[in-house]
Formats: structure tokens, C-alpha cells, sequence
């Protein structure tokens, strides 16, 4: 029987346009049929296949179809241009079942253009840096190429941006004194932006074709396989019954779809069109069902693994492991998240919202407790439990271990999809007229075999510490193989006939690649177009410019300094998809911030930089008038997009502080962080201050807060997000040691401990400057026995540091390119003249917890005398 109610007509109008809107955005709106569509599919299909090949360790195992980086780039961006000319109208007015002549030839032309460094590789290589007439023709004419299908995928003030820094190229020399530079020849540009690997071929394309594209193929097959579905329908099982449950619902879906998606439209269109209208039906209103669909689905791009596509990005730009990344961004994220659902708690309680649906049979506080208790033990046991198999079979079977664990995964496998075929299939969507709940052990045991592929790919980083894209790969491997025999040895199970649901596995599954593909043709180009806008600033300089540009703004305050980046990410962002914006913002923005905060003798992680600039880059999708993901999720409640908008901004507020937080007070990114005692210290107030936060943001707690306990609550806010800004005035953190002790220091550090020098200088400009920077140390491998000042010269190589130590005085000799102490800021020729180290003496900064807890504690009782006079007063209301 149909889970539910016969869509209207004007449902079923406003599903269409939110599917257009989708396609519009992520994959392009054209959808033709005949040679033209079959084109489109199967070159999607080819593009998805390509990747898959260079990603796997095939290529090398057999010596057959290898390619090198800048190979793999251009026949990456040929087939993105290729596809977005034949994907994307030229206009939103142009008709999408029909293909244009011109576009067929803009589409051949762009993709020989985009491939033209794969295609004539060696002939290039043999004439570096003298183009012949042909490589600046075909040089010039796929910039121009790439700046139009930009602007058809991602939106004219991207396409514009581009030209204005290529035109900043040229017109340098006509510029004012503060922009001017002496300017470059067509020649030089063409040759510096589409012939070398500096321009629209540079880190983040090569990030695309290495680590992203294979991400959002994963992505794109969970969610084709079905597993956001039963994603939706676990979080509605748990949590559909609770005060304010299709808000929860909401935030608790929106953030496990974010694992695997970078789309926060398609996050909103996803689950919106269930979650919205039950909360308007719950009593939330249009406009704040909008915003917290808006504000949930936008937070999915800060969630590990993928951040939008972030994450693979920060590899190149931060130089740090991917699981590295992965940690960084987690608490962050999740307390984000936490805040977000206890905003809407706080939401329902304000409104008066009861719970919609029957929680079941009643239970009482211990067995729901005992409930929970179990169904978390059990899930650290079975997680334990594959840890200890997994590592103890490749202990005892050595190099016979692969394929033992595999038959124990294809066992495991077979078993899950029995139970599975026990139980029916899930609905596909939710009953808004009439909801009722799942039940929850049925509807979580009917779909746990969509996490193996999930389990591969955390097993392959964290145990077997494969590369990030090698990972995704094997993931992808074991979602193809479960795509194409799921539904299959169901039918088998249920005793039903195979070979259509054999059929329908294979139609899936080649769908799913085919949607892959077109999910990344907008992100690959922005991609190619983020590396011109970097080619620019690296031809002319810009960025050195930068730097005084923004003391000059700042006046050499770093909180303003702060405020000035986030109001450039938000801007920009405004016009360009989040990763761009992203580019944009780590090549001219992230140094600047590193290097005025260090001459300013703040230590700001190069991590902590990228994070601020990646989260005020998302804000722009919430933020009107442009927020496409606050027009979707206003299109489905029928609101207007900036009240939605305006909303969703209020509910955000607790990821804007987040930010700022964690460039003073690095612990919140886990940097630092000494020991499992310190861990729960720095998690557990985060936690509670994202709450006192979200309580101080919505004026609620218990009950209505006045301004006074408003105050005090961001009072305790500060306190547990920064506890070290009160202790600082108690002792500093650090004490200065002389130089002559640096080799000692180093080599005496803990593992990844972070070396804090102060350096003095003069800067290119001929300026005498000083600044403090810090690089994190590695220990030594286990082959090496080095001891003393030894050791410390090696753990100092091995940052990609050279130091001279004179008597008393020390001076950086070398700094290796690309390493972490030259992104953090060391600069060679530099004299050392103090080591920080921490301060023995100073007491623990967590101290400043308590007053925070008893400033709390106070409102709680206070709020709860309140509350009871209230009752009394009204006995029926409550």
C-alpha cells in the first residue's frame, strides 16, 4: 500500500521546478533524447570510467594507459568544457529539449582546446616557453571558451571576475600605484595560463581530476543506490516522534547526507520536500521550516569527508595529510550541527509545538535510557569488533589477508542483505497529510549494508592510510559491485524473479555514473576558472599587494583584519559557487592573515586560516539576496526567499562565531590537544558553549530570557570557547627561551608539537619586521638514532627547515618550498632571536570553566523559578 498522499497538481508543478532548479545548478538543465542525449550520457559515462581508471592502482600494475598529472588535467577539463557546453543552455530562457547547432561546435572546439596540452604533451615539451602561433590561438580562444561556459554553469559574476583579473594582467601598467605592475604580452599570459601548469591547469584542477571527482562519483552512487533515502527514513524512525520532530528530522538527515554531498541545493530539494512541509505542519511556519532546511543543508559542506569538495583542496593548499584535515574539521562541524538541533528544540518550545506522531508504547526514562545506552554499546562493540578482525587477520595471514578479509566482507554482505529481504522495502517518501513513524530497529536493520562502502573508505584512510582518492576508489569498486547485485540477491532471497531486478541494478548503476559525471562538469570548471583568477595574481604579484593592502584596512588589527576576510568571502560568494570561492580566498586571503597575524605575535594555525575562510564561503548560500539554497527551500514552503533567507542568517549565527573562535583558541580544532583528559575538557565545552550560544541567539533557554541572562549567557559562550583570553591576564602562555637552546627544544619536543620562534627580519620592501611563527615537529622515524642537537637538526629538516646555530645566535639557512614552515611563514636568512615554549607555571586555562558552569548554573535555577510560577499561573496552558 502507497506510503502516501496523491500529490496535487501544484505539488507535483513545484516538484518539477525544484528538479529543474537542481539540474539547473548542479548538472546542467539541457535534457535531450536522440544522438545529442545519447552523446551527453555516454560521455558522462566515459568521463566517470576515465576517472576510475586513473584513480585505481591499475594503470601501473599493468603499465597500460598511464598518465601523468598534467595529461590527466587537460583531458579532464576537455571533457568538463566538452560536457558543459552540451549539458548547459546558453541562456535560462533557452529551451532545454533542444540542441543548437553552435553549441554543437562550441562544445568540439572547447574540448579540443581544454585537452590541447593532453593531445600535443610532447610537442610541448620539447619548446617550453616559446609558443608557436597555433598554442596561442588555440591558447586564447579556450580562454575565452572557458569564460563562456563558466558563465553558463556557474553564473555571469564568476565568468566576469575571471575577465576582470585577465584584464588586470594587461592593464597594469595603466593602474594606480598600489594595483600597478609592469603588465604582460598576450603571449605570456596565454602561455602562462593554459601551457604550464601555473594557470587553468594548476593545483585545484589537479585536485579535481585526484581527489574530488571520485568523492562526488561515491556521493552520487549512494544517493542513486538509495542510501539517502534510508538515511532519511532512519533519522525520521528515531527522531519523527519527538517536539519539533521533522526539524530534527532536518538537521540530523541534512548532516549525514552531508558526509558524501557537496551540493547544498540538492541537500535542500532532497529532504526539503518531505521535512518543510511537516514542520509547517508541526507549527514552525513557512518561513522558519525554510531556514532550517536552508541552514541544515548548508551546514552539509562542512561535514568530513567531502566539505563541499574542500577538503581535497586543503591537501594541496595546507599541506597536511588528508586524515589531518578530516580531524581538524570535525568537532567544528558536529557542534554545529548540535547547535542547529537545539535551536530547533528551542524553536518548538517557544511556539508551543507537541509532538506530531505516537512515540509507540510507552516507556519510561530508564528504558529509554537503557535503550540508548545498548544501541550505542553495541555499536562501539561491532566497531570494534571489525577493528580487531580486520588488523588481527592481517597480523596471522600477512600477505594472504586480502583476500580473507574480503570473503569476510562478501559474507558479512550476504548476511545483511538477508536480513534486508526480510523486512519490505523502505518508502521512498514520507506521508505529510498523515505521518506516521517507523519502526526504528526494523527500518535501521533494513538498509546496514549501505555503510560497507562508507566502512571501506574510513578503513583504507585511517588503518591501511591510503591516500585519499585510492580510498574513495575501493570505495567506489564495493558501491558499483553492491549497486549491481543489491537488488538482484534480494529478489533471490524473497524468492522472487532476478532478472529484472538484475536489469534495474545494472540501469542504477550506470545512471549513477552517468550523474557523477554531470554533477562535476560545474565543479571541474570552476576548478579551471579559479586557476586563471590564481595564474593572474601569481603573474602580476597581487598577492605581496594584498598583504598591505589589508594592514592598511585592518590598521594592524588582527580582529579587524578577521572582519574584513569575511566580509570579502561573503561577498564573493554571493557570485561564485564554494569552491571557487575557496580557491580564491586561500591564494590571496589565507597568507595574508597567516603573515599579519604573525607580525602581529599571534600564532594562527595555516589550517585554522583555511577553515575561516571555507565557512564564511559557504554562509553566502544563506545569505540574500543570492542564496540559491534559500530559494529552493523557500520554492518548496511557498515563503518569500529573503524572509527565508534573513531566517536562515539569524539560525547561522552559530556557525559565524565558530570561525573566529577557533583563530584564537586552536584546541577547537583539535591542535594541541595533549591527552584523552584535555579531549573531553575542549569537546565538552565546545559543546555546551554552542549551546549557550544557540539559548543567547534565540532568547530561550527554559523559559523566555531576559537581557540580563542574554548577556551573561554569551558571557559563559566566551568563557568555554576562549578560556585561555582570561587566564592570559593570570600568566602568559608562553616563556621565551634564547636561541641557542632551539636545537635542544626540537629535539626534546613531543610528536607533532608545535616549535614557537621569533624571528626578525627585513621583508622585500627593505622593512626591518619581527613576526612569530611556529611549525609543528614530527618525530624522528624509528631508523633514526640521532640524539641531542642531532636530532633536532633532523626533526627540523624533516619541516623543511635549515638552521645555522652560531654561539648564541641561530638563523634560518634554508626553507624548503612547499613545506610546512614555508606556508606557516619562516623565511630564510631570518635570525631566530627567541623560542617560545609553554609556560610551566601557568595554571590550566580549563580552569576557567567553573565560573562559567556556575554563571550557567545560576540562570538554570533562576530560569526554573521562573518556569514554575509560571505553571502555577497558568495550570492549563501548561
Amino acid at each position: 500500500m502507497s506510503t502516501t498522499s496523491p500529490p496535487s497538481a501544484i505539488d507535483t508543478q513545484t516538484n518539477a521546478n525544484l528538479e529543474q532548479l537542481v539540474a539547473d545548478v548542479d548538472r546542467g538543465g539541457r535534457n535531450v533524447g536522440g544522438i545529442t542525449g545519447a552523446v551527453l550520457f555516454c560521455g558522462a559515462v566515459f568521463w566517470s570510467l576515465f576517472q576510475l581508471w586513473y584513480a585505481s592502482p591499475l594503470p601501473f600494475a599493468l603499465n597500460l594507459g598511464i598518465f601523468n598529472d598534467t595529461e590527466a588535467r587537460a583531458l579532464h577539463l576537455g571533457i568538463a568544457m566538452f560536457l558543459g557546453y552540451l549539458a548547459y543552455p546558453a541562456r535560462k530562457s533557452s529551451p532545454r529539449d533542444k540542441m543548437p547547432l553552435i553549441d554543437w561546435v562550441l562544445a568540439l572546439i572547447a574540448g579540443f582546446c581544454g585537452a590541447y596540452l593532453f593531445l600535443f604533451y610532447k610537442e610541448l615539451a620539447t619548446r617550453p616557453g616559446i609558443p608557436t602561433l597555433m598554442d596561442i590561438t588555440v591558447a586564447s580562444i579556450g580562454l575565452l571558451l572557458l569564460l563562456e561556459v563558466t558563465r553558463r554553469a556557474l553564473g555571469a559574476p564568476m565568468a566576469v571576475l575571471g575577465a576582470v583579473f585577465v584584464s588586470y594582467v594587461f592593464l597594469g601598467p595603466w593602474l594606480p600605484d598600489a594595483l600597478a605592475h609592469r603588465g604582460a604580452s598576450i603571449e605570456r599570459l596565454v602561455s602562462h595560463m593554459w601551457l604550464t601548469t601555473e594557470g587553468v591547469y594548476g593545483v585545484a584542477l589537479g585536485v579535481s581530476v585526484s581527489y574530488i571527482f571520485i568523492f562526488v562519483l561515491l556521493g552520487s552512487l549512494l544517493d542513486r543506490c538509495g542510501a539517502g533515502n534510508y538515511m532519511m527514513q532512519v533519522s525520521f524512525a528515531l527522531l519523527g516522534h519527538l517536539r519539533g520532530g521533522p526539524a530534527k528530522v532536518a538537521v540530523v538527515s541534512s548532516a549525514v547526507n552531508g558526509i558524501v554531498s557537496a551540493s547544498s541545493v540538492a541537500n535542500v530539494v532532497t529532504g526539503g520536500i518531505f521535512t518543510i512541509p511537516l514542520m509547517k505542519k508541526a507549527g514552525y511556519g513557512g518561513v522558519r521550516a525554510g531556514a532550517i532546511e536552508t541552514a541544515s543543508s548548508v551546514n552539509g559542506q562542512i561535514m568530513p569527508p567531502v566539505m563541499g569538495a574542500a577538503a581535497f583542496l586543503m591537501i594541496e593548499y595546507v599541506g597536511i595529510p588528508y586524515t589531518d584535515i578530516l580531524r581538524h574539521a570535525l568537532l567544528p562541524a558536529s557542534i554545529s550541527y548540535i547547535a542547529l538541533f537545539y535551536i530547533v528544540h528551542l524553536e518548538a518550545m517557544k511556539l508551543g509545538i507537541q509532538p506530531m506522531m505516537s512515540a509507540g508504547k510507552p516507556r519510561t526514562a530508564l528504558q529509554k535510557l537503557a535503550g540508548w545506552g545498548m544501541g550505542i554499546a553495541g555499536s562501539v562493540i561491532v566497531m570494534a569488533l571489525v577493528y580487531w578482525i580486520g588488523v588481527g587477520v592481517q597480523t596471522v595471514a600477512g600477505a594472504a589477508a586480502t583476500p580473507i578479509l574480503v570473503a569476510i566482507l562478501t559474507v558479512l554482505y550476504l548476511w545483511l542483505l538477508r536480513i534486508s529481504a526480510s523486512h519490505p522495502d523502505l518508502p521512498t517518501d514520507i506521508n505529510i497529510t498523515n505521518p506516521t513513524r517507523p519502526e526504528p530497529w526494523p527500518t535501521v536493520r533494513s538498509g546496514l549494508y549501505f555503510l560497507i562502502p562508507i566502512g571501506i573508505l574510513v578503513w583504507c584512510l585511517t588503518v591501511e592510510q591510503f591516500s585519499a582518492g585510492l580510498s574513495a576508489f575501493w570505495a567506489v569498486v564495493a558501491m558499483v559491485l553492491q549497486m549491481l547485485t543489491q537488488r538482484p540477491l534480494i529478489a533471490w532471497f524473497r524468492k522472487q524473479s532476478v532478472a529484472p531486478a538484475a536489469k534495474l541494478g545494472m540501469s542504477e548503476t550506470i545512471n549513477g555514473l552517468q550523474e557523477g559525471a554531470r554533477n562535476m562538469i560545474g565543479i571541474a570548471i570552476a576548478c579551471g576558472t579559479a586557476g586563471l583568477i590564481v595564474g593572474a595574481i601569481t603573474l602580476t604579484g597581487l598577492g605581496l599587494r594584498m598583504t598591505a593592502f589589508v594592514e592598511l584596512v585592518s590598521m594592524g588589527n588582527v580582529l579587524m583584519m578577521l572582519v574584513f576576510t569575511a566580509a570579502v568571502c561573503l561577498v564573493l560568494g554571493l557570485g561564485m559557487p564554494t569552491t571557487a570561492n575557496y580557491i580564491l580566498m586561500a591564494t590571496l586571503m589565507a597568507p595574508v592573515v597567516v603573515e599579519l597575524g604573525a607580525q602581529s605575535g599571534l600564532v594562527i594555525p595555516l589550517i585554522a586560516v583555511h577553515m575561516f575562510v571555507f565557512y564564511y564561503g559557504i554562509m553566502a548560500d544563506i545569505t540574500p539576496p543570492v542564496g540559491l539554497a534559500t530559494f529552493a527551500a523557500a520554492a518548496i514552503s511557498g515563503e518569500d526567499p529573503i524572509k527565508t533567507g534573513i531566517q536562515g542568517v539569524t539560525y547561522a549565527m552559530r556557525t559565524a562565531v565558530l570561525p573566529f573562535m577557533f583563530i584564537f583558541n586552536p584546541l577547537l580544532l583539535l591542535i594541541d590537544v595533549d591527552g584523552i583528559g584535555e579531549l573531553f575538557l575542549v569537546v565538552s565545552g565546545a559543546i555546551l558553549a554552542s549551546l549557550t550560544f544557540a539559548a543567547a541567539t534565540m532568547k530561550w533557554m527554559r523559559v523566555r530570557a531576559t537581557w540580563a541572562e542574554v548577556g551573561l549567557l554569551l558571557l559563559v559562550t566566551f568563557m568555554l570557547f576562549r578560556p585561555d583570553f582570561f587566564m592570559n591576564y593570570v600568566a602568559p602562555k608562553y616563556e621565551t627561551r634564547p636561541a641557542a637552546e632551539l636545537l635542544k627544544i626540537a629535539a626534546e619536543m613531543p610528536p607533532k608539537g608545535r616549535l614557537v620562534v621569533q624571528l626578525t627580519g627585513m621583508s622585500l620592501e627593505g622593512e626591518d619586521k619581527q613576526k612569530t611563527v611556529a611549525v609543528p615537529l614530527a618525530a624522528l622515524p624509528e631508523d633514526n638514532q640521532a640524539t641531542g642537537d642531532a636530532a633536532g637538526l633532523a626533526r627540523l629538516s624533516a619541516a623543511g627547515l635549515t638552521v645555522m646555530a652560531m654561539g648564541d645566535q641561530a638563523q634560518i639557512a634554508a626553507v624548503r618550498f612547499g613545506s610546512q614552515a614555508r606556508r606557516a611563514g619562516w623565511e630564510q636568512g631570518w635570525d631566530i632571536t627567541q623560542v617560545k615554549v609553554p609556560n610551566p607555571r601557568r595554571p590550566s586555562e580549563f580552569w576557567s570553566y567553573i565560573p562559567a558552569l556556575l554563571i550557567l548554573a545560576f540562570i538554570w535555577f533562576k530560569q526554573g523559578v521562573r518556569m514554575r510560577r509560571e505553571e502555577n499561573t497558568h495550570p492549563v496552558a501548561a
